[in-house]
């Protein structure tokens, strides 16, 4: 029986030990705490609470290990002194018992807050990628008789300006968008937001494209919006008459290919929100089976290296070298090789869209 006493004792010792050490390390943390925040702080208060606990611990076992060891040593004449010890941790249960009751309510109260923490970050982190998903979204519709490729990259900032769209106007019309808010943040998005769907709506009801970037600038045109800007480029796909039409709000020139060649469609008009009474007109081109038009904004044409930017010409010689290829790897393309063209992180938001007519 003594040799087990005796290994329980030296146990019991070990463990006080152990346990000493840390309540001296929460001591000590509490102080500091208390110093630095007040000695009603909460995390005052949790500090001492979790230094009382450990040390209640350590006066537990440290019982033990003595009573273990006048075990071992006086045999069955245990001195009565060795159970009088254990009222010391009893002392610090009934002394404590009520602090550590509303300690714990305080803990469980921290622990709800934090809780509700997790979740509002994490909301915060997810929020963007709503946004751009909204905006830029990876998934478009399919229409018969086109073939679409299209890639976003975010930018450093929180929430994206670039926005892309394509959908149906009329049962033989289709438009593709293109556009950038100027800034970031969650203005340039709110800003994108508007501007993307409001378009559904005017190209809806005008036909030619220009008008519905009029109505468009006239009803975002405001004195409180006097340093934001949008350039924007529709395009406005008729399968009838096989022709495409487009008008463009001070946007980066788009490049079709037509008729065996690449051609600029560039702006014809003002950025958006510059001047309220802007104006702008469309243009027409004739639109033949295997014709693959390209869009992007201006995160792709800026693209640096050192002083030298990616550059207009360069994303027209990519759809000059292979015409023939699937307006995705285009895309895809694209991206990869100003990634490898810029010296650095690409901080500004990218967006590429292509369409072929099939």
């Amino acid at each position: 029986m003594k040799p087990i006493l005796a290994l329980v004792g030296i146990a019991s010792l070990v463990a006080a030990v152990v346990w000493s050490r840390t309540a001296r390390r929460l001591h000590e943390v509490w102080k500091r705490v208390e110093a630095e925040r007040g000695p009603d702080a909460d995390v005052t208060v949790l500090a001492r609470s979790a230094f009382r606990k450990d040390l209640h611990t350590t006066c537990l076992y440290g019982v033990l290990a003595l009573a273990a060891a006048g075990v071992v040593t006086a045999g069955e004449q245990i001195p009565s002194l060795l159970f009088l010890l254990i009222l010391v941790p009893v002392g610090l249960s009934v002394a404590y018992g009520r602090d550590f009751a509303r300690e714990t309510r305080l803990a469980e109260q921290r622990t709800t807050i934090e809780r509700r923490a997790e979740e509002v970050l994490s909301q915060e982190e997810l929020a963007p990628k709503r946004w751009a998903a909204r905006l830029a979204p990876e998934d478009l519709p399919d229409f018969p008789g086109f073939e679409l490729g299209r890639v976003y990259q975010a930018g450093t900032g929180m929430m994206a300006g670039d926005f892309y769209d394509v959908f149906r106007v009329a049962p033989s019309r289709i438009a593709a968008v293109i556009g950038d808010v100027t800034g970031q943040g969650i203005d340039a998005s709110i800003t994108a937001f508007q501007a993307k769907y409001l378009l559904r709506v005017f190209l809806r009801q005008y036909r030619d494209p220009a008008q519905a970037l009029e109505e468009l600038n006239t009803q975002m045109s405001t004195p409180d919006r006097s340093e934001e800007f949008i350039s924007l480029v529709v395009v406005v796909f008729d399968t009838e008459a096989g022709t495409l039409r487009f008008a463009s709000a001070g946007h980066p020139a788009a490049w079709l290919w037509h008729d065996k060649e690449v051609r600029p469609l560039r702006a014809t008009g003002p950025l958006l929100m510059l001047d309220p009474r802007g104006s702008y007109h469309s243009r027409e081109i004739d639109l033949d089976p295997g014709d693959l038009l390209l869009m992007y904004t201006d995160g792709l044409a800026e693209v640096r290296n050192g002083d030298q930017m990616f550059g207009e010409e360069r994303i027209a010689n990519a759809l000059r070298r292979d015409p023939q290829q699937s307006p995705d790897v285009l895309c895809k393309n694209l991206l990869e090789s100003a990634r490898d063209f810029s010296s650095e992180t690409i901080t500004d938001d990218v967006a590429i869209l292509a369409i072929r007519r099939t």
